[in-house]
């Protein structure tokens, strides 16, 4: 119900980036109930134009264009998810046991955090799957671990913040341990911001996995994905062919869409009013 309330008083930029974040999971949930064909079927010639039995068109081997887009949903979403939770589970619990504990922890901790992120997170990823290969797991391990750097600094620098404020200090003096101060004190209080960087970091997730399956080291065919999708029918652009239109329009439109409602969350923390 208090969601409901905060949603009512939300401005129009976030009701419109929640419907457009809701009509995105709904496709990609509903993939296999909505989707005209299989995922992997072909069913046509190459590149054929929009027409009544296949309303996209067609790609690059004759698959039907809108199936693979709601299939690629289900696989990229999901994905993007899954590493983005991944990577603020490590990232926050190492950034607030260094801010926490101090000290030798803190020192050890920050200094394989910059080590990691002294290397170009592309390059670095693009070096690791080719020798680890490209199968899913290692694509989630492998960007959880990029981005929780990122996560690290920021969960340990607002825990740094809030552990000296006087009720964190009273809590120590009462004797609570450091697993509970960082539940019951730090978390409660960082919330906000790291809440509204959830929804940074997934965008940037969302955005490398496209990237990397650009390149060919994201998920790998046949295995719908927008990123590969664009890949993989670029060469229609010469003939006027919109096919990898499409998959970038996704793209973008569920990275706004995001977008938007992380403004809406940083406006709350922030307490500004319209």
């Amino acid at each position: 119900m208090a969601f409901f309330k905060l949603l009512r008083s939300s401005p129009l930029s976030a009701r419109v980036g929640l419907a457009m974040i809701l009509i995105s999971i709904a496709a990609a949930i509903l993939a296999p109930v909505i989707s005209p064909y299989g995922e992997t079927e072909i069913v046509g010639d190459v590149w054929q134009s929009a027409s009544k039995d296949h309303y996209l068109g067609t790609d690059h081997l004759g698959r039907d264009l809108l199936t693979r887009l709601l299939y690629g949903a289900r696989n990229t979403i999901a994905i993007a998810f899954v590493t983005t939770l991944l990577s603020f589970t490590v990232g926050s619990i190492c950034g607030f046991f260094a801010a926490t504990l101090g000290g030798w922890t803190d020192l050890s901790l920050s200094r394989v955090v910059d080590i990691i992120m002294a290397f170009p997170t592309l390059i670095f990823a693009l070096m690791v799957l080719s020798v680890v290969g490209t199968s899913i797991i290692a694509l989630i391990v492998v960007i959880a671990l990029l981005d929780s750097t990122r996560v690290y600094r920021l969960s340990r620098a607002v825990a740094m913040d809030i552990g000296v404020l006087e009720f964190v200090e009273a809590a120590r003096l009462r004797g609570e341990g450091t697993w509970w101060l960082m539940r019951h004190e730090i978390l409660p209080n960082a919330m906000p911001p790291l809440v509204a960087e959830f929804g940074l970091r997934f965008c940037f997730v969302f955005l490398f996995i496209a990237a990397l399956s650009f390149l060919g080291l994201g998920l790998q065919p046949p295995t719908a994905d927008w990123g590969g999708m664009v890949r993989e029918n670029a060469g229609a652009i010469t003939f006027g062919i919109f096919a990898p239109l499409w998959p970038a329009g996704a793209i973008a439109f569920l990275t706004v869409s995001v977008n938007l409602i992380v403004d809406w969350f940083l406006q709350i923390a922030s307490g500004l009013k319209d």
